[in-house]
């Protein structure tokens, strides 16, 4: 028996082949990834490591962040990947609920989240972003050879914990086959070759820049200009060295800001590719005006990575998503009762396929609540399907906000603004953000006509982590309500949809 997601990601790589190149260190080659996994994988069997267990890993984006990855793969373990934006308040549910053994955080961080992981009897280690901190010098030490513990399709991967609709996170569970399916759609939807080199900016705690970017390239035996972030001078320096980019809205729009993004600059470009938060239809045309290309647009979730995808090779349709990808099967229907609406009406989107997560956490009741008796998933995005068969993502049912790719669940905020002296009550919503997909904004109830939106925000900025806190609060007198006193949030997206519009 094989570890399945390894082997088959890695098991025919040419280990003499570039894999990534960087902006301040020497390129690694296929066989340095896969020795540096051996020599993390050794290192987490010497922390007492065993198959099952679960590894909370909190670093900054490096190379040996992906090594760590494939290590928890050899042993056995399940690769719980954290948001580095996330405070202590936050990891400390992570750890907890998920039990972790291990939790693995950045170098600066090790005295203040230690405390976390004794309270939680879970060891601590760090890793830095230039391979540096004590995992990193306890892999040092260790061979790299190892015999990867036997993994089969259904065993579990990684836990990826996303927002629920009481506010409490739930944790997707991965299995090795979920993974392995979804990269091999995508390398064949996609294109993806040995000669690709992916321009590879984005984070990599979560499903687009590990599970999405990293595995169709290893997959594809590919290569990767693997930068710490994303900047419009990285891209204007490395671009002309890409065959294709993966990226969020927030990507484009900053590039087509940028004068010296020009067509010329991206001529011999063979793909783009947008994800993680809807990309605004005059986005993608202003992108095919200044460069002659359209962006390639995709849906998925952490419960299921990829799920649609616009075609490689016909219309990629601004505005949409695409069509189910090979394998994987859609349906559009009434939230209720679960029947296929008619063509072109919005109804919730369900699917199933190989790439389909096993279940939530810790969570039996919430698994089985979300599917359907034939095994359907319901995602919570309403949708519709045009004429043409295109998929057309148009909201949530749940109150659910996609920020830079990010998931926010507007009750976690509430109840933090709720807390300050002066607040009666509070609205959180998503409206439409050209950067970001959509943008948080607060609306709020005073009791304090004093009270204004910078206290508001210094008094929660330590709170929670960054990408949840409102880009906007705005102060109503009182929050719209229907006849049964419900809050009607859609009343109050309406009203703020054109807060981050650009000024023209």
């Amino acid at each position: 028996m094989t570890n399945h997601l390894f082997d088959g990601l890695l098991a025919d790589a040419d280990r003499s082949a570039r894999l990534a190149s960087f902006e301040d260190r020497t390129d690694w080659t296929y066989g340095d990834l896969i020795d540096a996994s051996g020599r993390m994988a050794n290192a987490l069997v010497a922390l007492g490591v065993t198959p099952g267990d679960r590894v909370a890993v909190q670093v900054p984006k490096s190379i040996e962040a992906i090594a760590l990855y494939l290590g928890c793969l050899r042993v056995g373990a399940v690769f719980l990947p954290l948001n580095t934006a996330y405070l202590a308040d936050e990891l400390t549910y992570f750890i907890s609920d998920a039990g972790a053994a291990v939790f693995v955080c950045d170098p600066e961080r090790a005295v203040e989240l230690a405390p976390i992981a004794n309270n939680e009897n879970a060891v601590l280690v760090s890793l830095g972003a230039q391979g540096d901190g004590t995992l990193a010098k306890l892999a040092s030490d260790n061979d790299c050879t190892f015999g990867n513990v036997a993994r089969g399709p259904d065993d579990l991967a990684a836990i990826l914990y996303t927002s629920g609709t009481t506010g409490r996170s739930k944790g997707a569970m991965q299995s090795h086959d979920n993974l392995l399916s979804n990269a091999k759609a995508l390398v064949d939807l996609w294109q993806f070759t040995k000669s690709d080199v992916l321009f590879h900016a984005l984070p990599i705690f979560h499903t687009h820049g590990l599970f999405v970017a990293t595995n169709v390239v290893m997959l594809s035996g590919g290569s990767m200009i693997f930068l710490p972030g994303f900047s419009v001078d990285r891209a204007i320096a490395h671009l002309p060295k890409a065959t294709s980019m993966m990226g969020v809205p927030t990507f484009y729009t900053r590039l087509l800001d940028d004068p010296r993004f020009t067509a010329d600059l991206v001529a011999h470009m063979r793909v783009f590719i947008s994800g993680s938060a809807p990309l605004l239809a005059e986005t993608h045309l202003a992108f095919e005006n200044l460069t002659g290309q359209r962006i390639l647009e995709r849906y998925g979730m952490s419960e299921s990575g990829m799920i649609t995808s616009n075609p490689y090779d016909a219309e990629r349709r601004a505005g949409t998503v695409g069509f189910a990808l090979p394998g994987v099967s859609i349906r559009i229907c009434e939230e209720k009762t679960g029947k296929p609406v008619p063509a072109g009406e919005i109804g919730i989107l369900e699917t199933k396929g190989p790439n389909l997560f096993k279940g939530y956490w810790n969570m039996p009741e919430k698994t089985a609540e979300e599917h359907r008796e034939d095994g359907f998933f319901i995602t919570g995005d309403l949708a519709r399907e045009d004429a043409d068969g295109y998929v057309q993502i148009v909201g949530r049912s749940k109150d659910l906000i996609i920020s830079g790719g990010y998931n926010i669940y507007p009750k976690e905020v509430e109840l933090l603004l709720d807390e300050q002296d002066g607040v009666l009550e509070t609205a959180v919503i998503g409206v439409p953000h050209a950067d970001f997909g959509e943008g948080v904004v607060g609306v709020v109830v005073a009791t304090d006509p004093a009270l204004t939106a910078d206290s508001l925000m210094a008094a929660i900025r330590d709170r929670i982590a960054r990408f949840k806190q409102p880009k906007h609060i705005a102060f109503l007198p009182e929050l719209p309500r229907n006849t049964m006193g419900k809050v009607q949030k859609n009343v109050l997206r309406d009203q703020f949809a054109g807060v981050f519009k650009p000024e023209i």
